[in-house]
């Protein structure tokens, strides 16, 4: 699959040829990094850092900035990281993956979790490279890639010398080191420019990161990430799986490459009717959709479109939440607490749980306590459910949805460095 690329050098997304000359300057890497989280993970670069600049300020501006980024979507950052400190720095900041190079030895790599390193093997006509391409090493890609694949999730292999110019990429080379990484996944970088390179590298067990190409406009976002799609049908589509931003399935439609391409650019829920055509949801019902992310399975004959529903509309036809009915659980909670934030009277329950801040704050203390006194299995449900009402009341109140609840334990859940997780003193019952 393709994974767009934005390389910072002085706070702004530049692309340059052969890593030292600049060709362009993209600016703000925030609606570039919007956009591409459609379609996945997203390298972020540090040029900087890698070639060790210098200018303090100017490093902490990119650093401050991707972690920044790291809380937008998922990204690889890389760029600079030579101490197992820095490494567990970007993944506590909520990296999915660090790319090790100049560092990237199996002592350092052996300290970190091996699911989220990628190491980046930079080579010049298949010597490899170090520190931001400025010192050759002497070894082979091969070399280094047999030392590390036991001890890494992946490998990043960039023909420098092919980095920038357009001229396509050393396809040739590339089954012989897939099969040499083993379980590792293997990225190449350095010239890919066509959605037919990108598909021969998906056939090859490969991902292909795409910079300058992208930048340009030599290669579309929508064909590169259709390009490894299959169907079986006469007409081509693909199934479509649309799904909320907590998983629950909405409805299944059907996607072609036009669609692909429009809804990515656009960042809209945009389907391939069989019998309409090109349809984009909600443009005459008003029930619209924000795309988040497309997922692909692992047969490449199948989506997952993540999407926003507009709050108050249903995905199906019959006004249902989805396809298959109204929600339930969580979701329907959560539906009826927002409407009823605006609509509730003000001597009502829910009413004074939303106007009244004391109120709400004495039943979360309450519930919480007898939640933790509770002992039965039917005893901790009940006060389990009575923990959950009033928190997601909060939530609502605030404006909060449960997707940036679970938003926030993904970030967690990436950090590697544990706090003791001991009570606060006020916190401790005595």
């Amino acid at each position: 699959m393709i994974v767009p690329s934005i390389d910072l050098q002085g706070g702004t997304t530049v692309q340059l040829v052969g890593g030292e000359e600049q060709a362009l300057d993209a600016g703000d890497p925030r609606p570039l990094l919007e956009r591409f989280r459609r379609v996945g993970e997203t390298a972020v670069i540090d040029l900087d850092a890698a070639k060790g600049n210098p200018q303090t300020a100017q490093r902490q501006h990119n650093q401050a900035l991707i972690e920044e980024l790291c809380g937008r979507a998922p990204v690889r950052v890389g760029g600079g990281i030579r101490t197992e400190e820095s490494a567990r720095r970007w993944l506590d900041a909520g990296a999915e993956k660090i790319i090790l190079g100049t560092a990237a030895t199996p002592e350092l790599c052996s300290k970190l979790p091996k699911a989220r390193l990628i190491a980046a093997l930079d080579a010049r006509n298949g010597e490899v490279v170090v520190e931001g391409w400025r010192r050759a090493t002497g070894r082979r890609i091969e070399e280094s890639m047999a030392e590390l694949r036991d001890h890494v999730g992946g490998f990043l292999v960039t023909f420098v010398e092919r980095e920038g110019r357009l001229g396509g990429t050393q396809l040739d080379r590339v089954r012989a080191l897939v099969e040499l990484a083993g379980d590792a996944r293997v990225t190449v970088a350095g010239g890919v420019t066509t959605s037919e390179e990108v598909a021969a590298l998906d056939g090859m067990g490969a991902d292909a990161q795409v910079g300058m190409a992208l930048y340009t406009g030599a290669l579309t976002l929508g064909d590169g990430f259709a390009a490894p799609l299959r169907s079986d049908r006469a007409d081509g589509l693909i199934a479509t799986v649309v799904v909320n931003e907590s998983g629950r399935t909405l409805g299944l439609c059907w996607s072609s490459r036009r669609s692909l391409g429009y809804a990515i650019e656009h960042g809209v829920g945009a389907y391939e009717s069989r019998k309409r055509g090109l349809w984009i949801k909600g443009q005459t019902s008003g029930a619209t959709q924000e795309l988040l992310s497309i997922g692909v399975d692992c047969d490449r004959d199948a989506l997952r479109f993540t999407v926003r529903q507009k709050r108050g509309t249903g995905f199906c036809h019959l006004g249902t939440d989805s396809c298959w009915g109204r929600a339930s659980g969580l979701s329907k909670l959560e539906a009826t607490l927002w409407d009823r934030r605006a609509s509730a009277p003000a001597d009502s329950y829910a009413g004074r749980l939303f106007r009244d801040a004391g109120l709400l704050r004495a039943k979360l203390t309450e519930e919480a306590g007898e939640l933790g006194e509770a002992l039965g299995r039917q005893e901790v449900v009940h006060e389990a459910a009575d923990v959950i009402f009033f928190a997601m009341t909060a939530m609502a109140r605030a404006g909060v949805s449960l997707a940036d609840v679970e938003a926030e334990l993904d970030l967690r859940a990436r950090r590697v460095t544990r706090r003791p997780g001991n009570a606060k003193p006020k916190a401790v019952l005595r």
